[in-house]
């Protein structure tokens, strides 16, 4: 039974990423970023689906952040995150993104990911 529950769980989160990857595009001046979430960490990337290449990409499991904060799995923790983002693109003279939520509601780590990125100056 379980087996089961988690095989649709799965199959429907592969139909909702399908659904929106149609929707949202990524190029070199305005690149899709993408957030991962698990249980644990946060992960974002910029990536240009023209050519297929991350342009940049910023995580809570990373050295630069663990020397910043302690804690990976709270709401400070995905606006420290959004920050790191919003600066390597910044570095990168890009202003524009589109957002790609992926399967999460945008809520919680997503919304606050998001909000920071926009307080750095990211337009989306």
């Amino acid at each position: 039974m379980f087996k089961k529950k988690t095989l649709l769980k799965t199959e429907s989160r592969r139909k909702i990423r399908k659904r929106i990857r149609k929707k949202i595009r990524g190029t070199a001046e305005r690149p899709r970023v993408f957030v991962f979430k698990s249980n644990r960490y946060i992960y974002s990337q910029a990536i240009d689906d023209i050519t297929g290449t991350v342009l940049a990409a910023a995580s809570s499991v990373e050295k630069e952040y663990r020397e910043k904060k302690k804690k990976t799995k709270n709401v400070e923790a995905s606006q420290t995150v959004g920050e790191m983002i919003a600066k390597r693109l910044k570095k990168k003279k890009i202003k524009q993104v589109v957002f790609d939520r992926g399967v999460y509601p945008y809520h919680g780590r997503v919304k606050a990911l998001a909000e920071a990125m926009r307080k750095e100056g990211l337009i989306f």
